[in-house]
């Protein structure tokens, strides 16, 4: 399992239950990373989609306590019910899509994390955790800047060499 996140200069990921930059090429990377994959997301996430609908393309999985049963999505109530929902799947399949406390909740979990990072200050109010500073996390891909909107962004790839087993 894997998180795919966009993160600005100081690691801030969001503003408003809303992502701090609209980057065409970053959109580009997310869709052909995940279409055909299954995503995992908090309920703030899914309700942030347009009509909060889950993502298409992609069997989606949304930690919901308390939340209805659905038809276009799996809805679990727990992290008991969320591991057993994703040990279902290859975990080379499945990405960690937010919010925050998922991230947060999940990343021990992850055996790696694909980071799109904003050369920018997005004045986040929810961040991600900075991997550089994490003990078991090492940048091992780092791509050459690209413009995409106005903003430089660059691709990385972090792997996590103390993954938590669920």
């Amino acid at each position: 399992m894997r998180a795919i996140v966009v993160v600005d200069k100081n690691w801030g990921i969001g503003k408003k239950n809303d992502l701090l930059f609209s980057l065409p090429a970053d959109m580009k990377h997310f869709r052909e990373t995940t279409s055909g994959k299954v995503v995992v997301m908090g309920s703030n996430t899914l309700l942030s989609f347009p009509g909060g609908k889950p993502l298409k393309n992609r069997t989606n999985i949304v930690l919901w306590p308390g939340g209805d049963t659905r038809e276009d999505c799996t809805v679990v109530q727990s992290l008991d019910e969320l591991f057993a929902q994703i040990g279902k799947y290859s975990s080379d399949d499945v990405f960690v899509i937010g919010g925050a406390m998922l991230y947060r909740t999940l990343l021990p979990y992850c055996d790696g994390a694909i980071v799109t990072k904003v050369d920018a200050d997005g004045g986040a109010e929810v961040y991600f955790e900075n991997l550089d500073k994490l003990p078991h996390w090492s940048c091992v891909e780092c791509g050459d800047p690209v413009e995409t909107n106005g903003y430089s962004v660059r691709f990385t790839v972090y792997k996590n060499d103390a993954v938590l087993k669920f």
